[in-house]
């Protein structure tokens, strides 16, 4: 069963399609977007994959967290 993402779900780090699955765009564009400075990734393990800061993808869509 897939689970789909919600802004209500997300994990701390996404992943390229998880972050395209939320924002509704390509991987591709993700991508770019890191390469522009957009949407800033973690790089992570020998491999280099990229990783996203949830508080990225909230900001990116001007959704502010809540500070506890």
């Amino acid at each position: 069963m897939i689970q789909t993402l919600s802004i209500n779900n997300l994990p701390d780090l996404l992943t390229v399609r998880e972050v395209a699955q939320v924002l509704r765009v390509s991987p591709l564009t993700i991508k770019r977007w890191g390469k522009r400075g957009k949407l800033p990734a973690i790089r992570i393990n020998s491999r280099g994959d990229r990783r996203y800061k949830k508080e990225s993808i909230l900001w990116l869509l001007g959704i502010q967290q809540k500070t506890e």
